[in-house]
């Protein structure tokens, strides 16, 4: 037998409630990498293995350490636009865990924000 609820919102919350299954581990970093092409980024791998993606103008950057960033702590990804004279530039990072798919869509983002001048 199945009872509706007498408060339709109540169905809504408890819902909201409920346990849910959230993406963990930092999985495919090659999502993020992939959005990169050799016409317009330069890539650089260094000897800790880290990875290092920077615009052709100097504007845009982004590391990923698998490891952590040295000198942070756990910092596993790390995007920076330079600014201008006349605006500041911004940076985001994100920890060694944070899913290679949530980086890849800021990535996405950050690029599709750019335009020619």
């Amino acid at each position: 037998m199945i009872v509706a609820p007498v408060n339709p919102g109540i169905s809504t919350n408890i819902e909201a409630l409920q346990l849910r299954e959230w993406q963990l581990g930092p999985g495919q970093p090659r999502l993020v990498m992939d959005q990169f092409s050799a016409d317009h980024f330069h890539l650089v791998v260094d000897d800790r293995a880290d990875v290092h993606v920077n615009s052709k103008d100097g504007r845009f950057y982004l590391g990923w350490f698998p490891l952590g960033r040295p000198g942070t702590d756990g910092e596993g990804w790390k995007i920076a636009v330079t600014g201008t004279a006349q605006v500041r530039g911004y940076d985001m990072s994100f920890d060694v865990e944070t899913p290679a798919e949530i980086v890849a869509v800021a990535v996405a983002r950050v690029l599709e924000t750019a335009r020619r001048v």
